[in-house]
């Protein structure tokens, strides 16, 4: 046998780490970015939240949102955190889970489009940057937020 099972289980176990690895990078920069972008645009009660693994979509949410008012904004968040793991929660069920998983895609894509507009102020940037960010695999957008984090909304 050219390759025998522990190796084999050697190489699926390393494949293993290394993907963790890089999702605990990507966790850990992602926090970051939502935790100083909230901070810096006056949504400090909620910035906090972005530590908490998975329930951080709700900062994603928050810094998307239209509302004016912090009250308005977690309302708001906390609506579209829910329907987002409802249709997580769907997307297990076969067939239907296809379109859940659309959807999933089409509102996380949509709340990035509002962060990167509220980050630039143009619409037309914005589009190309969440087409960017699904290109590179969410590359550009730790690098784009990682530069703009500290800087106030440009529009609202």
């Amino acid at each position: 046998m050219l390759l025998d099972y522990a190796t084999i289980l050697s190489y699926i176990l390393g494949f293993i780490v290394f993907f963790l690895i890089i999702a605990l990078i990507a966790y850990i920069l992602s926090a970051i970015i939502y935790s100083n972008t909230a901070k810096t645009n006056g949504f400090q009660e909620i910035a906090v939240i972005s530590w908490i693994p998975i329930i951080n979509i709700y900062v994603l949410f928050a810094l998307g949102s239209k509302k004016t008012t912090i009250e308005e904004v977690k309302s708001d968040a906390l609506i579209y955190t829910l329907v987002y793991f409802g249709l997580g929660i769907v997307a297990i069920i076969p067939f239907i889970g296809f379109l859940a998983g659309i959807a999933m895609v089409i509102l996380s894509a949509f709340y990035f489009y509002r962060l990167y507009y509220r980050w630039t102020g143009d619409q037309a940037k914005a589009i190309l940057f969440v087409v960017l960010m699904y290109l590179t695999g969410g590359i550009f957008f730790y690098v784009y937020g990682l530069m703009k984090m500290k800087d106030r909304f440009m529009a609202w």
